[in-house]
């Protein structure tokens, strides 16, 4: 039997080990400014040249450098940006050597890339430039959740008020397992009047939750983010579909009188493909499958907006039915589809959905989806939208033993 002892080394194999663990908990009480110095020397510690951070812009335009003094790069048209919205490593030629654009990927969300520039590429090389991202994707994962100096970077424009009051309440863009993603983008990015959205998992269940607030101020976005920590709050207590609803009405009827907002609850089983949700005044969710929309699948007789305690039911009627491997399944807001180009020519519902299938038809991911729809959402109206847009696409693909 051959002696592993005698075995040819790896190439890149050797590392500092002890180094590594040393950066490795360092990284749990690094700065964030700091984390570019903490990423070249941990790419070291792995026998790498460098590794830069760029993290995506709010609007998903630009992947932004942590270090000041590089420029951002587009992520449409850049070797950057193909990995990001591929969400697959890309490898150029560098100054004799190479650089490896790396995915920084925190659960399903996509954070930015990382640049990991080495001599030569090998196996050992490939994985540890792969391990890197891992680890430093939570590390600004686990640092952005409080540093204002990561958020404003990200930034493009000046967040008004009503807007950095509501992003205050939004989960990250995409949450998810194997078995199904969820994925909202929420436009205009810096001035968001009564807009939002809300996924969550627990265990094998998905929740999800789309709100239009009534008006476009700092009210409206106060409704809105009432309806949300009273809906998370009844999620977490055990609370069912009605009961959820029922308590945001009494919490907007109690806090905020004179506001309500419009919106649709979900709860989808991914264990056994059974989706439950509740439509309180807004347009009705859409059933994509097999590449098209199943005209009136999740229609409902219409139920007053949260808020209006006064006129709403004992119970909300609650809705079920059962999806498909592979459906997907779209709530939105609608500002999506009523906004006009130049020409007052509307949207729609048409060019919306169809949007949605090509997209989806020629491979692009869930989240990617979402991206060039809103872009595209947006190219529309000159980026001039009279109304918030915010859409919700999470889709089934069940793991079968």
């Amino acid at each position: 039997m051959p002696d592993p002892s005698q075995a040819p080394v790896e190439p890149g194999a050797a590392v500092d080990e002890s180094l590594l663990e040393e950066l490795i908990t360092e990284a749990q009480i690094v700065l964030p400014v700091d984390l570019s110095a903490l990423a070249n020397r941990c790419a070291s510690a792995l026998g790498l040249t460098t590794a830069l951070i760029y993290l995506v812009d709010l609007q998903q335009w630009l992947l932004v450098p942590l270090d000041e003094s590089l420029e951002p790069l587009q992520v449409e048209g850049s070797q950057a940006g193909w990995a990001y919205r591929t969400v697959s490593p890309r490898v150029t030629d560098d100054d004799g050597g190479v650089i490896v654009w790396v995915p920084l990927i925190d659960g399903a969300e996509r954070l930015g890339v990382l640049a990991v520039r080495t001599a030569t590429l090998d196996g050992p090389r490939m994985r540890r430039s792969r391990m890197l991202a891992d680890l430093l994707a939570m590390v600004v994962t686990s640092k952005r959740a409080y540093s204002d100096w990561i958020a404003a970077r990200t930034r493009t424009a000046t967040m008004q008020l009503p807007a950095e009051m509501l992003r205050a309440f939004l989960p990250p863009r995409t949450i998810g397992s194997k078995q199904c993603v969820s994925t909202a983008v929420l436009e205009p990015a810096y001035d968001v009047g009564g807009d939002a959205f809300d996924h969550a998992v627990v265990k094998q269940v998905l929740h999800t939750m789309i709100l239009d607030g009534m008006g476009h101020d700092l009210a409206s976005g106060l409704a809105t983010s009432v309806a949300m920590a009273g809906a998370r709050n009844a999620r977490r207590s055990g609370a069912d579909l009605p009961d959820l609803v029922g308590s945001v009405d009494r919490a907007l009827a109690q806090w905020l009188p004179d506001h309500f907002c419009t919106g649709v609850v979900c709860r989808f089983d991914a264990g056994t493909g059974e989706l439950r949700w509740i439509n309180c005044g807004h347009p009705p969710p859409l059933l994509i499958r097999a590449e098209r929309v199943l005209d009136g699948a999740l229609d409902s007789a219409p139920q007053p907006p949260i808020g209006l305690y006064a006129l709403a039911p004992a119970a909300r009627q609650v809705h079920e039915t059962t999806l498909e491997p592979g459906d997907r399944v779209l709530l939105y807001t609608d500002g999506v589809v009523d906004g006009r180009d130049a020409h007052g020519v509307e949207f729609g519902l048409d060019r919306f959905t169809d949007f949605i299938i090509r997209a989806s038809a020629a491979g692009q991911r869930p989240a990617e989806v979402l991206r060039l729809l809103i872009h595209a959402i947006l190219d529309y109206q000159h980026n001039d939208l009279r109304d918030d847009a915010t859409i919700l696409l999470f889709e089934w693909h069940p793991q079968h033993p």
